[in-house]
């Protein structure tokens, strides 16, 4: 059923769909408007959407109806007919680096069949991913930094200080990075984006081993989507700041508050995985416009088939 709902076809719609929302958004990089580019991409990622004969239900999206006005949690999108599908997007992953044309901002979206991806509410989510290759348990949620970094070293046979792990620079994780520190391993901070940061553990060009911190659950879903398609591992647990967000997510149908997931519960079919670069980073080439036509540079990941794709899209103006 997978294989069938999530086909060629559907697969390229998807590159054509988080390409619109990059050259959308990247029209804006370094103009300093955050909330314009991320309209912008919002708006060309709902038109193409919208286009395209699927039965489609926003579960990761831009936030609650009564928040986002377009592309919001529970949103139908697509001409109705079609499969039926879940899909998680961030329109623009990274709107900070947007608007300062910095490096790694993404176009990014993730299809499984209806019914399959977590409905994480918006609500921050603790997080640990590692890459293909070690055994199951590896790295564990539960499990102090320092412990994991240990345990990841001894599986790949190097020193801890051999170990890279990717942080999100903030003031919460102040005590995570110095744990990292403190066992030898090498921290590489980034300030945005980190569905790309967990992408990075996947991607030896990278050089980055683990992924470690608290970031956004809607993010953490996408991010597993892409690690479906890959290898690796991740675990992630919903945290929330007071009584409003666990009311959100038992609306959600979220019954265990304290439940630690792991990759396979968060995405629980065969996913398709997209990202198109706005600005250039590590992964994928940013938007470039020159001579009258437009280029863009597109990773799609099939879980299906292990397959991944760079794509290389020019069109004239």
């Amino acid at each position: 059923m997978t294989s069938q709902t999530l086909d060629r076809v559907l697969i390229m719609d998807a590159v054509r769909v988080a390409e619109e929302a990059a050259i959308a958004a990247w029209a804006l990089a370094g103009r300093g408007d955050e909330k314009a580019a991320d309209q912008a991409a919002v708006d060309a990622m709902r038109t193409a959407l919208n286009e395209l004969s699927i039965d489609g239900v926003i579960v990761i999206g831009e936030g609650e109806r009564d928040e986002a006005p377009m592309l919001y949690i529970g949103e139908k999108v697509g001409t109705g007919t079609g499969p039926r599908i879940d899909i998680a997007l961030d329109p623009l992953e990274g709107t900070t680096l947007t608007a300062k044309a910095m490096a790694n901002a993404l176009a990014v979206m993730a299809w499984a069949p209806a019914g399959t991806m977590l409905h994480a509410p918006d609500t921050y989510m603790d997080k640990i991913a590692c890459g293909p290759g070690y055994p199951a348990g590896v790295v564990d949620l539960d499990r102090s930094p320092a412990d994991n970094v240990r345990s990841l070293a001894k599986a790949k046979g190097v020193e801890p200080s051999d170990i890279t792990v990717c942080v999100l620079d903030r003031p919460r994780h102040a005590e995570i990075i110095a744990s990292l520190r403190d066992v030898g391993a090498r921290v590489y901070l980034i300030t945005d984006g980190d569905v790309a940061g967990v992408m990075n553990t996947a991607n030896a060009d990278t050089g980055v081993d683990l992924y470690v911190g608290q970031g956004g659950a809607p993010e953490g879903v996408l991010a597993c989507a892409a690690l479906k398609c890959v290898g690796g591992q991740f675990q992630g647990r919903l945290v929330f700041r007071n009584a409003d967000e666990r009311a959100r997510a038992i609306t959600h149908g979220i019954t265990d508050l304290d439940k630690k997931y792991d990759l396979h519960e968060m995405v629980r079919a065969d996913a398709i995985f997209v990202a198109t670069g706005v600005t250039s980073g590590a992964l994928l080439d940013g938007v470039r416009m020159e001579g009258g036509f437009v280029h863009t540079h597109t990773l799609v990941m099939d879980s299906s088939t292990s397959t991944v794709r760079q794509v290389r899209m020019k069109r004239r103006l």
